[in-house]
């Protein structure tokens, strides 16, 4: 890992105003993911095999890449095809299908990381932008990439703090783990985490649950080591029977969703 990628922490120093562009026009989303693709190959970030990377990421897995309502989180595994950690950012003229329940996406970010920890940082503060009240209505309302720039250094600034000091009251003797799962373990995993964090943080319970973002193949040897799984519907069956027990997400970014699904799994 380079010196830059140790430093390019940020959401802001990631997304360059040059990687962000508005009402672009396409038929599909994989030319969605193509276009944010491209401003990763112009700004220098990857090169065009990235983008192919990326689109095939979704024939693989399927549109579990689409996190939040109208929002996709482009992304592959770290490949020779990244030349340094960073992002592009493209919001769609007309929304298109991606065949998932958050369809359909008008938002399609773009992430090529070297590897599965730089990028760390920046995933939790734009999970954070996300998880904000009326942060939709604001990334689709910005006129301009220096506007969209300003609103998300000012969330970066602004990034909250999960943790808890109050016991859950149960008895525990040491903290229980939930994985996050996706494909690569290095995007809409973090997304997943972050918004788990946050619920566990308002229950008081952080200091009793670790939450670990992992990818498909890892996770099947990690959940020995955990008490549930949290994932998107294709990646669930992806794993299938790993003896514990997997909790579908549709909604990333839903503290409301994810509360759900805590009570479901821990009967409260």
């Amino acid at each position: 890992m380079s010196c830059d990628d140790r430093r390019m922490t940020s959401l802001a120093d990631l997304l360059p105003e040059n990687a962000i562009e508005l009402d672009v026009q396409v038929s599909g989303w994989r030319e969605a993911i193509a276009a944010a693709g491209s401003l990763l190959t112009s700004t220098g970030v990857a090169a065009p095999a990235y983008t192919a990377e990326m689109i095939g990421n979704v024939e693989e897995n399927g549109p579990y890449i689409v996190i939040a309502p109208g929002f996709a989180f482009a992304h592959a595994r770290p490949s020779p095809a990244v030349h340094h950690t960073g992002m592009s950012w493209v919001r769609l003229r007309e929304p298109v299908e991606f065949g998932s329940p958050n369809d359909p996406v008008d938002l399609v970010v773009a992430l090529a990381a070297t590897d599965s920890e730089v990028h760390t940082d920046a995933m939790a503060a734009l999970a954070g932008l996300l998880l904000e009240p009326g942060a939709d209505q604001r990334l689709r309302a910005v006129a301009t990439p220096r506007e969209l720039r300003a609103l998300i250094a000012g969330e970066d600034a602004a990034e909250t703090s999960f943790t808890a000091t109050t016991s859950v009251g149960r008895g525990s003797t040491g903290p229980v783990k939930i994985l996050t799962v996706c494909g690569n373990g290095v995007g809409t995993s973090l997304f997943l985490k972050s918004t788990l964090e946050k619920v566990l943080g308002r229950w008081q319970w952080s200091p009793y649950v670790d939450v670990e973002a992992t990818d498909t193949i890892s996770a099947k040897g990690k959940a020995s080591e955990a008490v549930a799984i949290l994932t998107s519907g294709e990646i669930a069956k992806t794993l299938g029977d790993v003896g514990i027990p997997v909790q579908v997400v549709e909604n990333f970014t839903s503290t409301a969703e994810v509360d759900r699904k805590l009570r479901e799994l821990f009967d409260v």
